[in-house]
């Protein structure tokens, strides 16, 4: 996890919310991380991070079995094609029900997103750390993207 948040940690315009006991933010979210494009440093609220890093099961969303000891998911917008590539089967052509999302350095459909584009990966290793490290900069640039469009602004960004 120190790898992929030093990474994470050198975008440009990066906000990275880090919920800590005791502040404003859900109990439940204390402890993992939430990345989003936002050179103001203010968190949006009319859009969903890129990424995050969860270290615990949430409510309706225990099939990765964070809650064991040293356990972890990175979780990746990365749309469609993406999805795709790394899964080998576009989103729709999953058989969740054939998923053991238990599996960990294994690029899956995120449990409750993967329709929506999210792949996750519980603890990221050896076989997965190099792509996971580029399709979360992807992730950080299509977020970049998006809200450069809405703000007007055309200029070139990095190809992902």
């Amino acid at each position: 996890m120190k790898q992929i948040l030093s990474d994470i940690r050198t975008y440009d315009g990066l906000l990275e919310l880090a919920p800590t006991p005791g502040s404003e933010h859900p109990e439940i979210s204390w402890g993992d991380y939430f990345f989003y494009y936002a050179p103001d440093g203010q968190v949006p609220r009319n859009r969903q991070p890129y990424a995050t890093i969860v270290t615990k099961d949430y409510p309706g969303d225990a099939e990765s079995r964070l809650d064991a000891a040293d356990r972890w998911r990175l979780n990746i917008h990365v749309g469609a094609q993406a999805f795709a590539e790394l899964l080998g089967s576009p989103p729709e052509e999953i058989d969740e029900s054939e998923v053991d999302y238990s599996v960990t350095d294994t690029f899956l459909p995120h449990p409750l997103y993967g329709a929506s584009g999210w792949v996750c990966i519980v603890n990221p290793g050896n076989e997965t750390l190099e792509r996971a490290l580029a399709a979360v900069y992807s992730a950080h640039l299509a977020d970049r993207r998006r809200v450069e469009r809405r703000q007007g602004r055309g200029e070139d960004l990095p190809s992902e």
